[in-house]
């Protein structure tokens, strides 16, 4: 049995096709300025997920990830779609992991309680910070700055 996350309107596995997710209530600066750059990797993954390459579309959710973990909608989102690539890898020890990483999202990203540059697998503890990329720190300080 497999799992099909599509949209509807545009074929795309972005969180915009997901109705009552996306409130302008709950979509701050930050959320715009990285906006662009989080759902450039996800279709990338989406990419990697139709090609059958489960790696490299985890890859590409890890960058989406610490693109987006500055944002709270944009931290559960991600999460929400690891947790969807763990049911149709059928890896557990992942579900049971996103599962715990979607409700830490929702409590901690607003308040600074997120490790950045967390790549948000359960390969790696939640708490531990992570080296950030000098492309995704450039990418970062950009939309930080847009929001100004």
């Amino acid at each position: 049995m497999r799992i099909h996350f599509r949209c509807p309107l545009k074929d795309r596995w972005t969180p915009s096709c997901w109705p009552g997710l996306r409130s302008e209530r709950c979509v701050g600066r930050t959320d715009t300025a990285i906006r662009p750059y989080v759902l450039a990797e996800l279709d990338k993954a989406k990419q990697a997920a139709d090609n059958r390459d489960a790696s490299g579309a985890f890859r590409h959710l890890e960058n989406a990830h610490v693109l987006g973990q500055e944002s709270t909608y944009w931290h559960v989102v991600v999460h929400w779609l690891m947790l969807i690539w763990g049911i149709r890898q059928r890896n557990g020890r992942e579900v049971v992991g996103q599962l715990i990483r979607i409700v830490g999202a929702a409590a901690l990203t607003a308040i600074k309680g997120v490790p950045i540059g967390n790549t948000g697998g359960s390969n790696v503890s939640p708490i531990k910070p992570l080296p950030v990329s000098s492309e995704h720190a450039a990418i970062i300080a950009e939309a930080k700055g847009m929001q100004d």
